[in-house]
């Protein structure tokens, strides 16, 4: 029996922005996005505290049912509060957090702010176009590669469970 598109769970992105403009562009890109018949919902936090708090299902992000945890995280690094190589730091060294792909998106091209957010484990670093239309064939780049091409342990069936009762 098939799953009716309300039972099938959906692809959680937790996008990590202060800018409202990039945060609207990521939503609008993301919102008619599908993988494999299931929805992508887009969480947002506007600063690192905020990011540390829902992963952490901290303060009001306690409730799991609103807090979802995110398969892809999407985080800028100039964040307000806390910046975004502390949180992907302290994200990477959890180990029930440490398997969720951090993609650092950034205005930044410096290659010190690459550096160590590499050094940090990110998963990838993506400069953000300035130029709209290539922001978009971006983010649908981003969502074809990972989470639909990219093979990640949550995927595995038992292989998977096994991974994470490893860890």
């Amino acid at each position: 029996m098939n799953a009716t598109p309300s039972e099938v769970e959906p692809v959680i992105i937790l996008l990590v922005e202060d800018e409202p403009a990039h945060a609207e562009i990521v939503r609008r890109n993301f919102a008619g996005f599908q993988m494999a018949n299931r929805p992508v919902q887009l969480m947002h936090v506007v600063d690192g505290q905020q990011a540390l708090d829902y992963l952490f299902r901290q303060g009001k992000f306690q409730d799991p049912d609103r807090s979802p945890r995110p398969h892809l995280v999407l985080l800028d690094l100039r964040l307000p509060k806390v910046d975004g190589l502390e949180v992907l730091k302290t994200v990477k060294a959890d180990a029930g957090l440490a398997n969720i792909p951090v993609i650092v998106l950034t205005t930044s091209a410096a290659g010190v702010d690459i550096v160590k957010a590499y050094g940090c484990h990110a998963n990838s670093y993506l400069v953000k176009p300035v130029d709209l239309p290539q922001f978009r064939k971006l983010m649908d780049a981003i969502g074809f590669y990972w989470l639909v091409w990219n093979q990640h342990p949550d995927r595995c069936g038992q292989a998977g469970a096994f991974l994470k009762k490893q860890a």
